[in-house]
């Protein structure tokens, strides 16, 4: 991704003491190497993000508060329709594929990726801002959350089943070569290739898609990106959409052992086929 100068480029170089400490971070964590604006500015976007969804959450909860009026559905689109309609959605989906019992569990991960992957996005649809996501250490670090996840509940859900099913099925001593050359594809695809799709997939999608609409915006005249601006908007909701679907797909996956009854496991079961 091309170094972009952006509204928070210029803050960053506004303030002389911000840059020295940028600075001082590079050679306490990277080494001697100097941490400049353009280095440090999709860690400050992150921050951003985050202080507007933490903002923008805050406050449909004032809408909320009241119960007697929340109950009554608004007429328009507002900071608490959307909130409703944003989060519903993903519940719904994970609902459909994981079941409600195990979408409720792991809705807090799967939704908290998919509004700070939203957001990040989004952004960068406003002229002069750098869409977080375009850059590979944050879709990296969104990728490591996601394969943490499924890490983690897969061990929880089934113990050490979680790594010996990456054998395949025991087929007796003569075949033990063969388990040993399953368990080396299933585990690089599983624990390599998935986080490294997930991070070159939103990160490229992103990048180019930001990266064009500024050069459309500065070689046209206004209205021309618009239709590149509109474009733009639906990658951003696809690519939210697909990574927060992949995600649910590896935990369903990961914890399906141990959901033998009920609604749960026929859920499970579909997602698995898919």
């Amino acid at each position: 991704m091309p170094e972009h100068t952006s509204f928070l480029s210029y803050l960053i170089s506004m303030f002389p003491a911000l840059g020295e400490n940028m600075k001082n971070l590079g050679h306490t964590f990277v080494g001697n190497e100097p941490v400049g604006e353009h280095h440090a500015e999709p860690v400050a976007s992150s921050i951003f993000v985050i202080i507007l969804i933490i903002a923008l959450a805050m406050a449909a909860r004032k809408q909320i508060q009241n119960h007697d009026q929340s109950v009554i559905p608004d007429d328009k689109l507002t900071l608490r329709t959307f909130w409703e309609l944003f989060v519903g959605y993903f519940y719904d989906l994970m609902k459909d594929m994981m079941g409600p019992k195990r979408a409720k569990r792991f809705f807090p991960i799967v939704g908290t990726l998919a509004t700070f992957i939203f957001f990040s996005n989004i952004i960068g649809q406003i002229p002069g801002f750098l869409p977080p996501t375009s850059t590979l250490s944050i879709t990296f670090g969104c990728a490591l959350v996601s394969l943490g996840a499924f890490t983690y509940y897969g061990f929880k859900e089934n113990g050490f089943g979680f790594i010996s099913h990456l054998f395949g099925p025991w087929m007796g001593p003569a075949f033990v070569p063969i388990n040993i050359l399953i368990f080396a594809i299933e585990f690089l695809s599983t624990f390599i290739i998935r986080p490294i799709t997930l991070v070159i997939r939103l990160m490229l999608n992103i990048a180019v898609d930001h990266l064009l609409a500024s050069i459309m915006l500065g070689m046209f005249a206004l209205f021309l990106p618009i239709p590149i601006l509109m474009l733009g908007t639906l990658v951003c909701v696809v690519q939210t959409l697909v990574f927060s679907l992949l995600t649910s797909i590896y935990i369903t996956l990961a914890t399906e052992g141990h959901e033998d009854h009920g609604e749960d496991h026929g859920h499970g079961e579909k997602a698995a086929a898919h």
